[in-house]
């Protein structure tokens, strides 16, 4: 057996290495979370007159309502008139009221991105002259809150309630078609249908309080609801809906129609009828996930939202594959156990389900992330991390079941359930006898004797059922498959847990991004208070007395008007009058710059300039070009935080 599995993981590893290689080095831009890139007036700047709009432009187009967009005055009291609009492409803006004091004043935004997921902030710009202002530096909290983990619990239950469902089904029509009559299995699959009607009808009532106030009183909100129903993620939910209704027929005819048929022509064409009527069914739900969600958006959205499919398929028929297979080895009837054949059936699924899952996870993880720092870098890289290593140890157990399923056996087989079964039949018709002949003789005589012997047939078969379960419970192949596929069970548990806060976590491609765009948007109130900024670099022209050290005072150090101190000094630290001192500023991560200033010779070794201008917050490069004669000169820099 150690021969048949070995290969099989050696082309899992080496297909997910190559591919993952390939594809992460090949990255290009995309996005997917909504990421504020840009605003006008920008972060910490000091604007000379009141503005009339604040426009705000984001990585992707986002949907707004009302209250999206707000600007507070430093009292807390809003100035914006009318409702935000797209003035074009992903820019957004809101008019002001006229005569806007001098002051701080809060821009705070929340709006829905592309992929569903509500996306909020805030940041500061000043008239005039920065002030004190009683509003928060941060934005509402986003998709957070009691409604927030509500909304995370639904989406959890919505995709166990799939997997189940789906991967149950499966499962019966696959692997194991006497299972469709056995009752556990039955509640099994109708519990994943119910769970994930019940968790649509719950989305869908959270969703206006979720990517709006965020309150639990909004939940049952009929025009919050009405305008949900208009979104992409509403039309998503509501066709889950209705495929929900088509699921419940396909139950219906599986544990009805399906288990009285017998074997023969007519079975194997219902058969086929229910396979190809519920991989549509199922293909259509996984669907409502992709529609709504990060295959939505981004890059290759044609091909994302396929893959997506796949994916979510392939998970069902793993996993709910696996629930199913739990439930029948625990608690299917003695005379009705799951077979060998059964289970390798499904070990043969869930390795094809494996393979599938590697390709469409690494095209996932690719689109998600773009580059290898990312895992390590942000926090869905992190999450991903730990599911691919919660998928390693499902591959190792389930390494280990396939193990067992090779030595199982069928213990009923070989203890003749056909004899036990026709044996139990004649006690039933002994009994029926007994009691039609005691009800004939009148009197109530027989009613006594004919209630023991019914009594007795029942006791006798539960004895046989008892028996029957202690045979096929003592092959010890058989309790060891248990064992692994209950282990396979928990630790699929975690994984839903974590692949559902993955699907509510901004890509680590968009994370940097925004990073890279807003570096220092998450501090914007620090920009009006922030001190002096003073830095120190040595220089070496490589002429004769061309060694110094160049220090830069800039005052406020903030975004807007500067006032900039240059000096050089010797290394004894005596001043250096050279001939020519230049710099630089550049913003690379938005590839702002050089911007040029010539400061104005003042004194022996000092220069300065007034009115430097920093347009925005962020890592900024300051070069300082320093020529101690005709021909020597030389450039250094460094980086510096402004804003």
């Amino acid at each position: 057996m150690t021969r048949t599995i070995t290969p099989r993981l050696r082309i899992l590893v080496l297909l997910f290495i190559t591919v993952t290689g390939a594809l992460l080095a090949g990255a290009g831009p995309a996005s997917a979370h909504a990421a504020l890139t840009g605003s006008d007036p920008a972060q910490g700047v000091v604007a000379d007159k009141a503005p009339t709009q604040v426009s705000l432009t984001f990585s992707e187009k986002v949907a707004l309502n009302d209250d999206s967009l707000r600007v507070l005055d430093p009292k807390g009291r809003p100035v914006q008139t009318g409702s935000p609009a797209n003035v074009s492409g992903t820019t957004y803006a809101v008019q002001l009221k006229s005569g806007l004091a001098k002051g701080t004043y809060t821009v705070t935004y929340q709006v829905v991105s592309a992929d569903s997921h509500p996306v909020a902030g805030a940041y500061t710009f000043s008239i005039g002259a920065p002030s004190q202002t009683v509003v928060s530096g941060t934005g509402p909290a986003a998709g957070g809150g009691v409604v927030g983990g509500l909304y995370a619990f639904g989406r959890y239950v919505s995709y166990a309630g799939f997997i189940v469902l789906a991967g149950g089904a499966a499962f019966v029509l696959a692997c194991w078609q006497r299972g469709a009559g056995v009752r556990p299995l039955q509640r099994l699959v109708v519990g994943g249908w119910v769970a994930l009607t019940a968790a649509t009808l719950w989305l869908l009532l959270l969703r206006g309080s979720y990517t709006g106030s965020g309150k639990v009183a909004d939940v049952f909100d009929l025009d919050l609801l009405g305008q949900v129903l208009q979104t992409k993620t509403g039309a998503a939910l509501v066709s889950r809906l209705l495929l929900l209704a088509a699921a419940a027929l396909f139950v219906a005819v599986l544990f009805g129609t399906y288990t009285r048929r017998e074997d023969g022509e007519d079975k194997r064409d219902l058969t086929f009828g229910l396979a190809v009527g519920g991989v549509v069914v199922a293909a259509g739900l996984a669907a409502s996930w992709a529609m709504a969600e990060h295959a939505s958006t981004g890059l290759q959205p044609g091909l994302a939202m396929p893959v997506d499919v796949v994916h979510l398929l392939a998970v069902a028929a793993w996993l709910g594959g696996l629930t199913a297979l739990l439930t029948a080895l625990y608690r299917a009837p003695a005379d009705i156990p799951v077979e060998a054949a059964a289970v390798r059936r499904y070990s043969r699924v869930a390795f094809g389900s494996v393979l599938a899952l590697v390709v469409t996870g690494v095209y996932q993880s690719w689109r998600q992330l773009g580059s290898w720092s990312a895992f390590t870098e942000t926090r869905y890289g992190q999450l991903l991390l730990v599911k691919i290593a919660l998928v390693a140890v499902l591959v190792g157990i389930a390494a280990v079941s396939r193990r067992w399923t090779g030595r199982l056996t069928d213990p009923v087989a070989r203890t003749g359930k056909a004899t036990r079964r026709t044996q139990v039949q004649a006690r039933k018709e002994q009994v029926a006898a007994s009691q039609k002949a005691g009800g004939g003789k009148g009197g109530g005589t027989g009613a006594p004797d004919s209630g023991r012997a019914a009594q007795l047939a029942r006791q006798r078969a539960a004895v046989d059922a008892a028996r029957e379960k202690r045979l096929r419970d003592a092959d010890p192949n058989r309790f060891g498959l248990r064992r692994s596929v209950l282990a396979e069970a928990g630790v699929a548990l975690v994984l839903l847990a974590v692949t559902t806060a993955l699907t509510q976590t901004e890509p680590g491609r968009t994370e940097q991004e925004a990073k890279a765009a807003t570096s220092a948007s998450a501090g914007s109130d620090t920009s009006a208070t922030s001190g002096a900024l003073t830095l120190d670099m040595p220089f070496d022209t490589g002429g004769a007395d061309g060694k110094g050290v160049v220090s830069i005072d800039l005052d406020p150090a903030r975004v807007g008007g500067n006032e900039m101190h240059v000096y050089v000094q010797r290394p004894n630290g005596r001043a250096f009058d050279v001939p020519e001192v230049k710099l630089s500023f550049t913003l690379e991560a938005k590839k702002i710059g050089p911007l040029p200033v010539n400061p104005d010779h003042i004194a022996t070794g000092h220069w300065s300039a007034n009115g430097v201008q920093i347009p925005m917050a962020g890592d900024w490069k300051i070069a300082v070009t320093v020529r101690t004669s005709d021909i020597d000169q030389v450039t250094v820099s460094k980086n510096a935080q402004i804003g």
